[in-house]
């Protein structure tokens, strides 16, 4: 039976999310996945804020670092990051429900390209980060 992309993207999604110890330690869940897309969501806790009272850029990152890896990922082709680059807009307040939504802008060969949108509860956007993907040997589940 042929998979659908939406279900390879959900399967996929279900894969890596059963050995990404990191995002669940980070208290990241998964919001929506799809080809070539992602969202993850993260309540900012006392234990992300810094020593300004307001989220971590560190924290912020890798909640945006992690929607890029879910939805480069979305194909079943194991997929890596190569370099990001964020920039912080606002900053996250305690109590804050952070949502990056990933989208894919270009995907040629084994590159591909992704603008990620950090924003809060209110809509007001906290980080913009741009991802570039490399396609490497392998995939998440056998199919």
């Amino acid at each position: 039976m042929s998979l659908t992309p939406k279900d390879r993207a959900e399967k996929s999604a279900a894969a890596m999310w059963d050995s990404d110890q990191a995002s669940k330690w980070a208290g990241m869940s998964i919001e929506a996945v799809e080809e070539g897309h992602a969202t993850l969501t993260l309540t900012v806790e006392p234990h992300h804020c810094n020593g300004h009272g307001i989220c971590h850029g560190g924290v912020t990152f890798m909640l945006a670092d992690s929607a890029f890896a879910f939805a480069c990922n979305s194909r079943n082709q194991a997929t890596v990051a190569q370099h990001n680059m964020i920039s912080f807009v606002a900053p996250g307040r305690l109590g804050d429900q952070l949502r990056a939504e990933a989208r894919e802008v270009s995907l040629t060969g084994r590159s591909g390209l992704y603008d990620v949108s950090v924003r809060n509860q209110e809509g007001q956007l906290i980080a913009e980060m741009r991802g570039c993907s490399r396609a490497i040997k392998g995939q998440l589940f056998e199919e």
